[in-house]
């Protein structure tokens, strides 16, 4: 018999397999469970969805990816990962005005922004320059303490602030509060909301470092190459298993939940303390995400053709028409020019095939109000700034908030950051105590409802695995 600690890890997302890479590369004995056919959790791809075309179903940027220091600690790049840029990060087009850019350095970026230069490299050149410390700091537990505090300090004094509200304060052009803001919006909130100057920096500062890539051959091989990994260490993957009941397992030294609270709830053989029940039932799920994949027999025709070389393409206007859309999906009514986020990940990887994967943010569980509502918002908001895009579509595919729910359940009502990022629960997930991975002893929590959110980074699964190891050690 191995006189190695043994794991269990419950759900086979990015999250879980990482927290098994570490446990294994540890010395641990692990078996991961996944109710699916396959690993990958919402970072899977498919071949089958259009003929001869690659499409991520979930996950599609990558710019926490690349950085991630879970990733790098893993080496993935030695299991076949390779990470591929667009000329152009992100662009966001404006009605009135010129496309607003966000490239890959920071000096380019700032040359494109005119009176607003000086001011961009004023609020950015710190955090790009030092983005290895400023991540090493904002991927981790919120409540610990940061490796490098004054980087912090930097960062956190003008990050507390509403996006729109910093942007308005220092920048004169449409196209630099535009940047700031629709990169906050990735926290799927109004950028009006406190905190989300953070995200808006960050994501920034990414692009302008290490940038908004796609993995090669598809979001799934982010996932092969984690796999890679677990077998290579002696690790087990058990597909088609849903697992209901903890107690099934047998002794455990450590039982890692890649799940939301929500389903940690639903389980039978938690054992949970009525504290950390009652701190669980009170976690908020957000805004959904609302999916529509288009097979296209040309690039999409943007009216500015750079728009055209971006991986990423935000689509919503003005600062001001972004706020308003955003504030109406957290009121549960569906705008009529909702926020689109747009990839085009053939500009990038053209062995992808002419996909173009896009999403609106609409209310937590949305249900269209006519068949098609959300696909022809969202093609009227592309063919806005790219004339005769209807013309290029083939075929589309539209996934609603309760279709991704039934693909993946961690994707509650559509919320793809595994519960609401505004107000503290940005900060404090899931606020359960000061080990926020830690349910009870021996059992952790790893998903995008703990630190520090949602993305394909693994960074919640690594620190529920380093936990785990702690409490094997004191013990």
């Amino acid at each position: 018999m191995s006189s190695s600690p043994r794991a269990v890890v419950v759900g086979a997302g990015p999250n879980g397999l990482t927290a098994a890479a570490r446990l294994l590369k540890a010395g641990w004995d692990v078996d991961i469970y996944e109710a699916a056919s396959t690993p990958g959790g919402a970072a899977r791809s498919s071949t089958q969805l259009f003929a001869g075309a690659t499409v991520d179903l979930g996950a599609a940027g990558h710019p926490f990816g690349v950085a991630s220091p879970a990733f790098r600690e893993l080496k993935l790049e030695e299991h076949g990962l390779t990470w591929m840029n667009a000329p152009i990060e992100m662009a966001h087009p404006l009605d009135k005005a010129e496309t607003a850019i966000l490239w890959n350095s920071l000096e380019e970026t700032a040359a494109g922004l005119g009176v607003d230069k000086k001011a961009w490299t004023q609020l950015y050149g710190q955090v790009v320059g030092g983005i290895d410390k400023h991540l090493a700091n904002l991927l981790q537990p919120m409540l610990q303490m940061p490796p490098h505090p004054l980087h912090l300090v930097r960062f956190g004094l003008p990050a507390l602030t509403p996006a729109s509200l910093l942007g308005k304060a220092l920048f004169k052009t449409e196209q630099a509060k535009a940047l700031l803001a629709s990169s906050a919006v990735h926290a799927i909130t109004s950028p009006d909301r406190p905190f989300t100057a953070a995200f808006g920096i960050l994501f920034g500062a990414l692009g302008m470092s290490r940038g908004w890539p796609f993995a090669e051959g598809g979001t799934q091989s982010i996932v092969n190459a984690l796999v890679s990994v677990i077998r290579a260490n002696g690790g087990h993957i058990h597909t088609g298993i849903n697992v209901r009941d903890l107690g099934e397992f047998g002794p455990a030294d450590a039982i890692i939940l890649n799940l939301t609270p929500r389903q940690v709830l639903a389980l039978k053989g938690t054992n949970l303390p009525a504290k950390q029940v009652k701190q669980l039932n009170k976690w908020k799920y957000g805004p959904a995400a609302y999916k529509v994949d288009f097979l296209l027999n040309a690039p999409v025709p943007w009216k500015d053709p750079r728009v055209g070389q971006a991986a990423t393409v935000h689509i919503g206007g003005r600062v001001e028409e972004i706020s308003f859309a955003e504030r109406e999906v957290a009121a549960g009514r569906m705008p009529k020019r909702p926020f689109v986020m747009v990839c085009q990940q053939f500009v990038a990887d053209p062995t992808r095939g002419k996909t173009l994967w896009a999403y609106a943010h609409v209310p937590h569980g949305y249900v269209e109000s006519y068949p098609g509502e959300v696909r022809e918002l969202i093609t009227c908001q592309i063919e806005r700034f790219a004339p005769g895009f209807r013309d290029t579509i083939v075929e589309a595919v539209a996934t609603s908030p309760r279709d991704l729910e039934q693909w993946n359940p961690n994707l509650i009502g559509g919320d793809i950051a595994g519960g609401s990022m505004a107000g503290m629960q940005a900060l404090m997930r899931p606020n359960i105590s000061l080990h926020p991975y830690t349910l009870r002893p021996g059992l952790f929590m790893a998903s995008g409802a703990t630190p520090p959110g949602a993305g394909v980074h693994g960074m919640p699964g690594w620190w529920a695995a380093g936990e785990a190891i702690k409490s094997v050690r004191q013990r």
